[in-house]
């Protein structure tokens, strides 16, 4: 397992796992400026992509963690809590994150690297409160 950077030859891999997961491509141009301004991370096994995280740092000066997706295929190997590791040993005192009440894997995922919930956002989406997790980094 082999966790980098982002490429641009990547960006067509991405997109379609992407895909797969919420069934359209409507992130591609996300993606590809993700990739072009270095705040995308890919996981690589076996010389293909199995996952990706893309990043920002507009979240009140802080770095936030916006989009985790790993391919349906490759899921229960650890490619996000590899990520997400990653990406917390880039030099920032705290990162953010967030995910829908409803995603309890991903909230599994968050509690299980020592990110506690730091508030609670409504109405982004009807019925189901996006819930915001913190990591101080020590």
């Amino acid at each position: 397992m082999e966790i980098r950077k982002a490429v641009l030859d990547d960006y067509e891999s991405i997109v379609f796992i992407d895909s797969q997961v919420i069934g359209s491509r409507k992130r591609e141009n996300e993606i590809h400026n993700s990739i072009e301004e270095n705040r995308c991370i890919v996981c690589e096994i076996n010389k293909s992509i199995g996952g990706f995280l893309i990043f920002h740092r507009f979240f009140f000066g802080h770095l936030f963690i916006d989009l985790i997706i790993v391919s349906p295929r490759m899921r229960r190997l650890g490619i996000a809590r590899n990520l997400m590791k990653y990406i917390e040993r880039i030099g920032e005192r705290k990162v953010f994150s967030s995910t829908n009440q409803s995603n309890s894997l991903m909230q599994n995922v968050l509690y299980s690297l020592g990110y506690i919930e730091s508030g609670t956002i409504e109405n982004l989406d009807e019925g189901d409160p996006e819930i915001v997790f913190v990591e101080v980094i020590h």
